[in-house]
């Protein structure tokens, strides 16, 4: 049996979508939080590669073991071990989607607030939109492109509040997180296939893996193998980060992705810039204007209409035909 017919099995016998939705909306929930661990953590020492490096560390043990077991599963089930390109191409991805995207995320919290990072990097659909329509073969739609103009607009409103307020710092931070979002968004077009053909959790052992040693070799580099001077509770906030806020969303949002769409995904994942906000104003004690109530409404709203219309329109061929 070969790999792309074995991931097809494996679709084909994929509970119904609502599980799908379910996994989507608690991963989502739980990403959520990423943001409130990092800026607790930065309290104390301020060095994304540090943060990420450590969480990672605490992460790729859960992946590996995930990963063998997984391994072990496909070969009983009497499939052949996936080739040595697959498993390079998911690695890459992880790379993509959870080292750089993951370290431009970590710099930019070191400039803005968990509520607009959450923000800036909800655009990720966005892009998801103009990537696949440059490169995928995807479309463009009124509606799309409706969609992302309500979205700027909500996050122009919010940057310009921010900007009034931080400065320089609200610029860089935005544009190294806007940076984090372009490559989370490559990640999810390339994911699609490659979770069709390993499933969702082999999948996401190889590229977690990939990510996290590329994040120690990272660090190992940068501190010229000086280890890092920390309280037990920045270990315990990164251990918070890696667990809930790493390993158990990874999975569950990959679950959801093998399940639905990457659009429906996309819609599903609104909530998520709202438990940051809950979060952030009762663990950080950030501020939340009218102003930003208005521009988180409409970036919310943007996303969810792009990717409601783009759900829609994906489905309408094959109701006609």
């Amino acid at each position: 049996m070969s790999e792309t017919t074995a991931g097809a099995s494996e679709a084909a016998a994929q509970p119904l979508p609502w599980l799908g939705y379910a996994f989507t909306a608690l991963g989502a929930a739980l990403f959520s939080s990423k943001a409130i661990f990092i800026k607790l953590a930065y309290l104390e020492k301020s060095d994304a590669a540090l943060m990420l490096a450590l969480r990672m560390m605490m992460s790729l043990p859960f992946f590996l073991a995930v990963g063998l077991y997984a391994l072990y599963l496909h070969r009983r089930a009497g499939r052949p071990y996936p080739g040595w390109r697959t498993v390079a191409f998911t690695a890459l991805n992880g790379f993509i989607g959870y080292y750089v995207a993951a370290y431009l995320d970590f710099a930019g919290l070191t400039f803005i607030t968990a509520q607009l990072e959450r923000l800036v990097l909800f655009t990720y659909p966005v892009f998801v939109m103009f990537l696949g329509w440059l490169f995928f073969n995807g479309r463009i739609t009124l509606q799309g492109v409706l969609g992302a103009a309500i979205t700027y607009a909500g996050l122009a409103l919010i940057f310009t509040n921010g900007v009034s307020l931080g400065g320089g710092n609200t610029a860089i931070g935005s544009l190294l997180v806007l940076a984090a979002a372009l490559a989370f968004a490559l990640y999810q077009l390339l994911a699609k296939d490659l979770i069709r053909t390993l499933g969702s959790t082999l999948f996401t052992a190889i590229a977690m893996s990939a990510a996290g040693f590329a994040s120690l070799v990272h660090y190992a580099i940068t501190s010229h193998g000086v280890g890092p001077a920390v309280s037990w509770n920045y270990m315990g906030l990164v251990a918070g980060c890696a667990f809930f806020a790493t390993v158990l969303p990874s999975f569950l949002i990959n679950a959801g992705l093998g399940r639905t769409s990457p659009q429906a995904a996309s819609m599903i994942s609104t909530i998520s810039p709202l438990f940051t906000i809950i979060l952030a104003v009762i663990f950080l004690g950030e501020a939340f204007t009218f102003i930003d109530a208005i521009g988180t409404a409409l970036i919310i709203l943007g996303v969810g209409f792009y990717a409601w219309s783009d759900a829609r329109a994906a489905r309408t061929p094959a109701t006609e035909t």
